[in-house]
């Protein structure tokens, strides 16, 4: 039978799917960039912003997730 999830799994699992948002949003924009014949420059432009937008997606995801667990960790 399995048991609940230690708090330390949980974090895990967190930081594991944030990651996942952070490299899938980050990495689409040089992708897409590269279809249409983009610089080496324009591609390493192109990353960094999709890595500013990664991160702001994975904070505002955090804050949203906050608000439908009220906001502070389970016990």
């Amino acid at each position: 039978m399995v048991g609940p999830m230690s708090d330390e799994e949980r974090d895990e699992g967190n930081r594991k799917i944030k990651i996942g948002f952070l490299l899938l949003v980050a990495v689409s924009p040089p992708l897409i960039a590269l279809q249409w014949g983009a610089t080496p420059a324009e591609l390493v432009a192109l990353l960094g912003g999709g890595l500013v937008l990664g991160v702001l997606f994975v904070w505002y995801l955090g804050r949203l997730a906050g608000q439908f667990t009220g906001g502070g960790r389970r016990r």
